[in-house]
């Protein structure tokens, strides 16, 4: 998080008023854009037909001015009066619209307003795994927007995103409060990730080949590389890429969705006394090492030894 929320608590509004540091809020966005006028065909006006019928009896219309109507429709739909294209007399004489409207613009805005959402959706993400957004403090949008240099509506977004994976929780009036975890919390997400991932594990171990657990090595190798980097962030996401790319075999895409739900969650920092020794640079290395030892057993289609480094890597909460 490049300009993230620092540790002190502060306080705002998730709906724009009030704000850290006295922030305002953010009014109301429209959605409305350029009014798109929907054009009534215009119908050409009909000149006299080659035969009129009057009092009973049929007259005929002038020959020669038959023929110089004909000139005109034709000059026309050639472009030689109206001018090519759409809109002149050759458009006229087709029924097309002949008006012009307002173009329907390209939504760019939308592409960029979402583009901006997800960004701050990561760097939030960054900030929960860092500890940079303090358990138990309340962030308001039009602060953090501040920090980020943007306005409160992608921060309000984002942060109702993190309320909907439980990373935060809507105060009415403030803000949004980063949601305090302990160590009873985070055994129960282990124990949840392993009854979903450890027999799906165990199962893959016996019908992948070990040409396709080959194509894992990068994957494992970058956890050992961002271990070795101590940023948590860094390792948090790389960690997840692993355990996405072996559960990804099994063909479950919603397993895999929901195992990498319970992972992110796992990965937040804890509050008390746990969260002071926390997971350090000792511990990042270690759990890297087991993704290696594992990614070796399943190469080697060693079960035995699958089935125990699986129950210690989610024994140890990683």
């Amino acid at each position: 998080m490049k300009q993230g929320a620092q540790g002190s608590a502060a306080t705002g509004n998730p709906d724009g008023s009030g704000g850290l540091g006295g922030a305002e809020g953010v009014g109301g966005v429209g959605v409305g854009g350029p009014e798109v006028r929907v054009g009534v065909p215009r119908v050409p006006v009909q000149g006299r037909g080659v035969e009129e019928e009057r009092g009973g009896r049929v007259d005929r219309v002038d020959r020669a001015e038959r023929v110089e109507r004909a000139d005109r429709v034709e000059r026309a739909e050639r472009g030689v009066d109206g001018g090519p294209g759409r809109g002149g007399a050759g458009a006229v004489a087709r029924g097309e619209h002949t008006h012009s409207e307002t173009p329907i613009p390209r939504p760019r805005a939308l592409v960029q307003r979402a583009s901006v959402r997800g960004q701050i959706l990561d760097a939030l993400r960054t900030a929960l795994v860092t500890g940079e957004l303090t358990p138990g403090a309340v962030y308001s949008a039009p602060a953090l927007g501040e920090q980020f240099g943007v306005s409160a509506t992608p921060v309000r977004e984002a942060m109702q995103q993190l309320a909907l994976e439980g990373a935060v929780e809507v105060v009415p009036n403030r803000g949004f409060r980063v949601v305090e975890r302990g160590a009873r919390e985070l055994a129960e997400l282990a124990e949840v990730r392993a009854l979903i991932e450890v027999p799906v594990m165990l199962r893959l171990a016996r019908t992948v080949s070990v040409e396709r657990w080959a194509e894992l090595r990068p994957l494992a190798e970058a956890t050992v590389r961002a271990a070795s980097s101590g940023c948590r962030a860094t390792y948090a996401e790389s960690d997840r890429s692993f355990h996405r790319a072996v559960l990804a075999f099994c063909g479950n895409e919603q397993l895999v969705q929901l195992a990498d739900d319970l992972h992110r969650r796992a990965q937040w920092p804890l509050v008390g006394p746990v969260r002071v020794s926390g997971r350090g640079h000792a511990d990042l290395l270690a759990d890297a090492a087991e993704h290696m030892a594992l990614l070796d057993a399943l190469i080697a289609r060693d079960l035995d030894v699958v089935r125990s480094l699986v129950g210690e890597h989610f024994g140890g909460a990683h």
